[in-house]
């Protein structure tokens, strides 16, 4: 048991890391005029395209589902991932990065209160402390903005809106990984989201940007390392630990995207952003302690 919650994080934290570099992607492809939706739209097809290819080769079954199971992937794909991207770019339209970002992460905290209700997970002080802890790592490291009077209650709702998309891929997944394989899940929900995705994202503008080399690689590089990679990992992940220690360990993303950021782009580092790193590695530690149980003698 414990090896399998073992391997769980493995592929959780990995995941996360895949998560954190997709700045370096995006900022590429936001240089050459794409826009958020249509960046979306270029991770979802590629990746749905990779997951076909993997699942073609390997084995053909795993595409097969049930017509009255397409609600599973219909949360996964659209009221998730679709919803939660285009949420969380109006939310940064609308507010900042940082606080879009801060807005995103209260994504855990939703998954440990719905997995405590659909799932009978249990709700410890364990779980509850390393939540807390790595969500004050989350605003140490995106850093919150020096003037937030301009800030709409609109834009507050969006960003809770993304959070609240980003938290329901956890608990739709879960759900459909009772029935299918996680190779079944990840496909169809990169394909329905990109289906809903693909009216707004002018795949014309797309699919001519595509005759560059360098974007074509950069297209597949995102969809496959930073999109079908870690959604198949977490997708892993969550058959192997609760909802609600995964939800929590991923955020690794933020941890990673702050590190990205001083490597590449030579963004500064302060105090605040290295304590936010030190939290986020607790939180992890934390829900990797064992809790001893007091046993009664006598």
């Amino acid at each position: 048991m414990k090896t399998m919650e073992t391997k769980g994080a493995v592929y959780v934290i990995t995941a996360g890391f895949c998560w954190g570099i997709i700045g370096i992607f995006t900022r590429f492809l936001s240089g050459c005029g794409l826009d958020s939706i249509q960046i979306t739209l270029i991770r979802n097809l590629a990746a749905a395209l990779g997951m076909l290819l993997v699942i073609l080769a390997t084995d053909r079954e795993k595409l097969k589902i049930r017509l009255k199971d397409s609600w599973m992937f219909l949360g996964t794909g659209i009221l998730s991932v679709a919803f939660f991207n285009i949420c969380y770019f109006k939310a940064i339209e609308m507010t900042t990065m940082s606080v879009a970002a801060i807005l995103l992460y209260t994504a855990p905290a939703m998954v440990v209160v719905m997995s405590a209700v659909f799932f009978r997970e249990k709700l410890t002080v364990q779980k509850i402390v390393a939540l807390l802890i790595a969500f004050v790592g989350c605003v140490c490291t995106a850093g919150m903005p020096d003037e937030t009077g301009g800030i709409s209650g609109g834009g507050i709702l969006t960003g809770l809106g993304a959070g609240f998309g980003y938290a329901l891929y956890s608990i739709f997944g879960k759900i459909a990984l009772k029935r299918y394989h996680p190779f079944t899940v990840t496909f169809y929900t990169f394909f329905f989201a990109a289906v809903a995705l693909l009216p707004v994202g002018n795949a014309g503008r797309i699919a001519a940007l595509a005759q560059s080399p360098r974007v074509a690689a950069v297209y597949g590089v995102l969809g496959i390392v930073s999109t079908l990679v870690p959604f198949l990992l977490y997708t892993k992940g969550l058959k192997c630990i609760e909802v609600g220690k995964a939800s929590v360990m991923a955020y690794t993303e933020p941890l990673v995207a702050t590190l990205c950021g001083v490597l590449f782009y030579r963004e500064r580092l302060d105090v605040c952003n290295v304590l936010g790193i030190l939290f986020i590695f607790v939180s992890m530690v934390l829900l990797h302690i064992p809790v001893r149980r007091c046993v009664r003698r006598g």
